[in-house]
């Protein structure tokens, strides 16, 4: 009896979670080619959805609030109050633009993690392998359209298109997202439930892990993204890792490796994908002449530059700061500026917002949060279960290093962990 009163409890809190879900996928699409005129007011599209989730769990007494929570919400509140003082830049819009980051978004990664079980998230992953078919064909239809044409019109209908610098003449695709980086991020996710199902025993429809799998190697190229090709390779790494638990998931590794090299073979023989492959090398090479070279430049600027960078600034900030909203794209643009205010780097815009004290005060409940999910993950693989360990390949940076700035970016993030969260326990695992 129990059960099923908590089931319709958490029938409607579950199709919230399932809107903002596919807000996320298609909320460019609507800033892009549906509602234009409302792309500005579509940047808080999901946000009513979040505000309605932490009303809706608290009416049905589901408990999120948590040392995480509390410490988020003070440090933001704190930052927002001093942005409003004569230290501040005492634009009120602009601060709540930068507060609804931790204050409405934040929770729900514990709200995903107490409404959703391990069904709720292979069915998700399922919908992300499904809607990653027609992607790629709208993908490829960007990346060899022009950037006047209707496929790539940008933002708010902007004819300039929506790509962004790629080589040899060709643009990164969008997909249905704003920008590129949304699209890199939905493959990079879709990459998780792709090994994941391709590794266990869960069911997936055949055609499905097949359709998907094709589609997520066509994209790579046609992304010019080494992001989305790194992504892919560390979820594969996450894959190896959790074998030397498995000896028999080894074997389904080596098979896997085998068919996607023969499936890259097949695939050069199509002019389109041997192309996007040139215009891909292309950009990886001229990268990393300017970087250093792909291990030198790529990895260490990408990825350990936006740790270090940051860190190694930190001395020229003050203590604390009231600028909460001037490192996003739309709160510079609040105040009259069409560059970045802060910084580019997540952690320069936490702190550079928040100042030392409540900047690196975040940036720690971040990293600590990923970390206790991490070892909580690895305890499940010694179990036996193996989906938290794949999606936290993707979860991990997402939520550590994610540029949480931007509406797309946030939103993944918030997903993955708490799919992660909800990944970890069996179907109705709540106490009353």
């Amino acid at each position: 009896m129990y059960n099923l009163n908590m089931q319709s409890k958490l029938k409607p809190l579950k199709i919230i979670i399932w809107c903002y879900f596919l807000l996320l996928i298609f909320e460019g699409a609507l800033r892009k080619w549906v509602m234009p005129g409302l792309a500005t007011p579509l940047l808080l599209v999901r946000d009513p959805l979040a505000i309605l989730l932490m009303y809706k769990t608290t009416q049905v007494g589901i408990s999120w609030v948590n040392n995480y929570v509390r410490i988020a919400w003070f440090a933001t509140a704190l930052s927002f109050a001093l942005s409003l003082t004569l230290l501040g830049h005492q634009n009120i819009l602009v601060a709540i633009f930068g507060a609804r980051i931790m204050i409405f978004h934040f929770p729900l990664i514990f709200i995903i993690g107490k409404v959703f079980d391990k069904e709720d998230v292979l069915k998700m992953g399922r919908v992300l392998m499904l809607i990653c078919i027609p992607m790629t064909l709208l993908v490829a239809l960007q990346f060899y359209s022009p950037q006047s044409a209707l496929v790539n019109r940008g933002i708010g209908g902007n004819l300039a298109g929506s790509g962004f610098t790629g080589a040899m003449g060709y643009f990164r695709p969008s997909g249905l997202f704003s920008f590129t980086s949304g699209n890199v991020q939905f493959y990079s996710l879709c990459a998780c439930f792709i090994f994941y199902f391709a590794l266990s025993k869960d069911k997936c429809p055949k055609w499905l892990l097949i359709g998907s799998s094709i589609s997520l190697v066509f994209a790579m190229p046609l992304s010019i993204s080494r992001t989305l090709l790194f992504s892919a390779l560390l979820t594969g790494i996450f894959a190896v890792v959790a074998s030397f638990r498995f000896p028999k998931m080894g074997y389904g590794i080596i098979k896997a490796s085998l068919v996607v090299l023969l499936l890259l073979g097949v695939l050069q023989t199509v002019s389109t994908f041997r192309i996007a492959t040139e215009v891909m090398t292309d950009r990886f090479n001229a990268a990393g002449k300017s970087e250093g070279g792909t291990l030198e430049g790529t990895i260490g600027d990408r990825f350990l530059g936006s740790f270090i960078g940051p860190v190694s600034a930190i001395v020229k900030e003050p203590i604390l700061s009231g600028k909460l909203g001037m490192g996003t794209n739309a709160g510079a643009k609040m105040m009259g500026s069409t560059s970045f205010l802060i910084s580019e780097t997540e952690w320069g815009r936490l702190t550079g917002e928040r100042g030392i004290l409540l900047g690196l005060l975040t940036i720690a409940l971040r990293v600590i949060l990923i970390v206790f999910l991490t070892f909580k993950a690895w305890t499940f693989v010694k179990r036996g279960q193996i989906l938290p360990w794949f999606i936290l390949s993707f979860a991990f940076f997402a939520v550590v290093q994610g540029q949480w700035a931007q509406p797309s970016s946030l939103g993944f993030a918030i997903l993955s962990a708490g799919l992660v969260a909800a990944s970890m326990k069996p179907k109705i695992n709540l106490q009353p």
